[in-house]
């Protein structure tokens, strides 16, 4: 028997027409969850958390559990979180606010991925919050910061993705400080990478850079390394020369 909500939360609901969280939301009414296999196999969805992300950020509360897949396998499932608190509500005018924001962060830091660091058409830049929207919210104020939010590529917005959701702080911690120190939210100054003292560079080669990392990859392969251990004896040696 499906489970009765508030009528404000429906109305919410309602709300959300974009295709994406809408089906998130529309099948966990139906029957009470939904896994991330279904959304990747009925739905179509190879990336089942951006569907997932996408509610949340409409206002809806989701919580996470886990469920056996078909394979035998344990897989992420999703339901609707607590939703007589009164923590829900959808941006108002999301679109045009989404619009300023993207063109805010152009203007201020050009028209790039902040994490990968490449020049970009402003079309495939997303918008993401800086501190995960699972973590932090949207805060009280109805008036949005836009320095809150950071412009990623496809791929890094899914590499955040898969890192944070996999971070202790997003399952069970979730305090925004530890958010704010991480490279997902800062890359430029950061004290750990989801939780991990780890450090991280990513480098991109683009245009007529891209003959510079064919070269590099051959020179790579030539002494038996793989390209990152090549690069990293390459600045070893730099570093040594520059301490001598």
């Amino acid at each position: 028997m499906p489970q009765k909500y508030p009528k404000e939360f429906l109305d919410l609901c309602r709300t959300v027409t974009a295709k994406r969280p809408k089906t998130v939301i529309d099948h966990i009414l139906k029957h009470g969850h939904i896994t991330t296999e279904e959304l990747k196999e009925k739905y179509g969805y190879n990336h089942p958390p951006r569907a997932v992300r996408d509610a949340r950020e409409h206002g809806i509360p989701l919580e996470t559990f886990r469920v056996t897949g078909s394979d035998g396998r344990k897989i992420a499932a999703y339901r609707f979180g607590d939703v007589s608190k009164k923590r829900f509500r959808k941006l108002s005018g999301r679109t045009g606010l989404s619009k300023k924001i993207k063109e805010y962060l152009i203007e201020k830091y050009g028209c790039k991925c902040f994490i990968y660091l490449e020049d970009m058409d402003e079309g495939e830049l997303q918008i993401d919050h800086r501190v995960p929207y699972e973590v932090g919210g949207d805060g009280e104020s109805v008036e949005q910061n836009p320095d809150d939010f950071m412009l990623l590529s496809g791929s890094a917005n899914r590499a955040k993705s898969w890192s944070c959701e996999h971070c202790e702080n997003w399952q069970t911690l979730k305090k925004k400080e530890i958010c704010l120190s991480c490279y997902w939210a800062y890359p430029e100054e950061y004290s750990h990478v989801a939780m991990r003292q780890v450090r991280r560079l990513d480098l991109i080669w683009q245009g007529k850079e891209v003959e510079q990392y064919k070269k590099l990859k051959i020179d790579a392969k030539d002494s038996g390394q793989t390209i990152p251990e090549f690069v990293k004896e390459l600045i070893e040696k730099a570093i040594e020369r520059k301490n001598t």
